[in-house]
């Protein structure tokens, strides 16, 4: 998801303007001051109120970042009801020397969109999005708006209420910010067949980095519109919705789930189940959960289980899908199920899809592959006894194929298209050391191809020269996550509109130099 929670973006009306340029440290007092002529004194929380450290760890899941979060806090979190508010702190900032960073209150697997991780760092602010959440739902055009504070959860849940028959490709997990897994591309069951959540984007609208409000991608522009849309949180501006193209779904769905361990033979059906998930049919995706030694098998379909049953049995038989092993439900209840499991059964599903409260987690450490040419028996093997030592985790591969296959690298920043069969994020709970230790040298390099909102500092971290982040320190992490060519085009766009660089942080895309 970031990162699923940043939403940080860039907006180009078709003319360049120099941004001013940028004279760090800040005046704390000033800026504070600055916010108070227009954002009224509850939106705005500093260090020295009983409910900012409550509000700034809120999001926050994983206990890894707590402590990096609370000993370097922000200057004060923002939480803006309205358009105006948000123009404003990015006005504010710019003025007085305070960066800003954004979160739309879902997951952040590196805590950068409320975190720096420079102790005594710049002084920065957050501008938490969580009070915008509307989402309005127009069954007619089969189109939604949704404000980037709302969770996958509620998006999923108003769009189900107000128009059976139709839902949004997006994550497996209800609780993440619907701006972060936007800005990242959103992968999901339905990919497959419709797409990323990015894909599915018709409009957007944003605050840039100069603290003007663009109300749609024509204001935007085409490049500008085309970063948004899967090229990272933490760039260019500050989306404040979007307009999504909502999808058709049937009454019923079909969820499946089925065990294997290695003595039933986990081992010899994963193996198979790399090259077989992405030909299945598109309405049909099948991924696996790999934890304890134990493969298991997660499934969605469009349509019935007797459909989904003869399917697996022609063309997975080793899985071994029976009816018993099917649950037909609506398209909702199967958004809750899949996370929430039989929880759906004695709680209404309002209750477990509009539920923005966390629980806060173990220690967790998260990576990612994309894997091209499948693993040997011989590497499943391996894989199988990870972690060792004191730590437990999870692998989670997720099938692409289908439409993923049909389109293009370059269609929006996310590139991992036709030549992946699957995705690996892999979540250790806790250790670090050994993840991905043992997969890594098999999947995919020169560069290793890896999924933005599945941020991962140890790919690389940028490094600031006068104030402006070095491009080719950029360049380590950034054509991993986004290949060579569009992240070229992305910091491109970010020299057009921010070309001193205000919107920073550890990955973010840096302005391209003139002389590359």
């Amino acid at each position: 998801m970031a990162s699923m929670a940043l939403v940080l973006t860039v907006c180009f009306l078709g003319f360049f303007v120099p941004a001013p340029s940028v004279a760090w440290p800040s005046n704390n007092n000033d800026f504070l001051r600055c916010l108070s002529t227009n954002i009224p004194s509850q939106l705005v929380l500093t260090p020295s109120s009983p409910s900012f450290t409550p509000l700034l760890v809120s999001s926050i899941r994983n206990a890894r970042l707590v402590a990096p979060a609370t000993a370097n806090p922000p200057l004060c979190i923002v939480t803006p009801t309205n358009a105006s508010h948000v123009q404003t702190a990015v006005r504010c900032g710019r003025r007085h020397s305070v960066r800003v960073r954004v979160r739309s209150g879902g997951h952040d697997n590196e805590g950068l969109s409320y975190r720096s991780t420079t102790p005594n760092g710049e002084a920065f602010a957050v501008i938490d999005l969580a009070k915008l959440h509307a989402v309005h739902v127009n069954p007619h055009e089969a189109t939604a708006w949704v404000e980037t504070g709302a969770t996958v959860g509620e998006l999923y849940y108003r769009i189900a209420t107000a128009a059976p028959g139709l839902g949004f490709p997006a994550s497996v997990c209800p609780t993440v910010g619907v701006g972060g897994i936007i800005s990242g591309g959103g992968i999901g069951l339905m990919m497959r067949k419709y797409g990323l959540s990015a894909d599915n984007v018709l409009d957007a609208s944003m605050v840039d980095a100069n603290g003007n409000l663009l109300a749609n991608k024509k204001a935007m522009g085409d490049d500008l519109f085309w970063a948004i849309r899967g090229g990272g949180g933490g760039n260019f501006g500050i989306v404040l919705s979007w307009k999504l193209r909502l999808v058709p779904v049937p009454p019923k769905v079909t969820f499946f789930k089925v065990a294997k361990t290695m003595e039933q033979g986990a081992v010899d059906t994963v193996t198979k189940w790399q090259t077989l998930a992405p030909a299945l049919p598109d309405d049909l995706s099948v991924r696996v959960v790999i934890q304890k030694s134990q493969a298991n098998f997660q499934s969605l379909y469009l349509g019935n289980c007797s459909t989904t049953v003869a399917t697996m049995h022609s063309r997975f038989p080793e899985l071994g899908v029976t009816s018993a092993d099917c649950k037909e439900m609506s398209w909702l209840q199967y958004t809750a199920y899949i996370y929430f499991g039989d929880a759906i059964n004695s709680k209404p599903l309002e209750a477990l899809l509009l539920n923005r409260s966390t629980t806060l987690g173990p220690f967790v450490k998260n990576k990612s592959d994309y894997v091209k040419k499948a693993l040997t028996k011989e590497t499943w093997k391996k894989i199988f006894l990870w972690p060792n030592g004191a730590a437990s985790g999870q692998l989670i591969l997720e099938p692409h194929g289908g439409i993923m296959d049909r389109i293009g690298a370059a269609k929006i920043p996310f590139p991992h298209r036709s030549s992946v069969l699957y995705n690996i994020q892999y979540v250790e709970l806790w250790n670090g050391k050994e993840v991905g230790g043992n997969v890594t040298p098999n999947v995919s390099k020169n560069p290793r191809g890896a999924y933005v909102n599945y941020r991962d500092l140890d790919i690389g971290a940028n490094k600031v020269v006068d104030g402006v982040i070095s491009y080719d320190s950029a360049k380590v992490w950034g054509e991993s996550y986004f290949g060579q060519e569009n992240f070229r085009r992305l910091a491109e766009i970010k020299r057009k509109v921010d070309a001193s660089d205000y919107f920073q942080s550890e990955q973010s895309v840096p302005p391209l130099p003139f002389n590359e």
